[in-house]
């Protein structure tokens, strides 16, 4: 089951996941979150460990992001 989050505006999003090629051809892993539950840019994800969800508080847009260590 992928993860889902309702932003505050009662919207509901879905996490998904591609993999891309950075500069040096160096892959990364992408999270990012849409309303649709099955993307053609990306499949379906369980939120990744030592992620943390951060919504924009103007507009409600919802951003996977790395934990800070402490």
């Amino acid at each position: 089951m992928a993860y889902k989050h309702t932003n505050s505006k009662g919207d509901t999003y879905h996490l998904h996941k591609t993999e891309a090629t950075l500069r040096g051809n160096k892959p990364r892993t992408i999270y990012f979150f849409a309303k649709k539950e099955r993307n053609e840019k990306g499949e379906p994800t369980d939120l990744p460990e030592g992620y943390i969800v951060k919504e924009n508080p103007r507009n409600g847009f919802l951003v996977a992001a790395k934990k800070k260590a402490a």
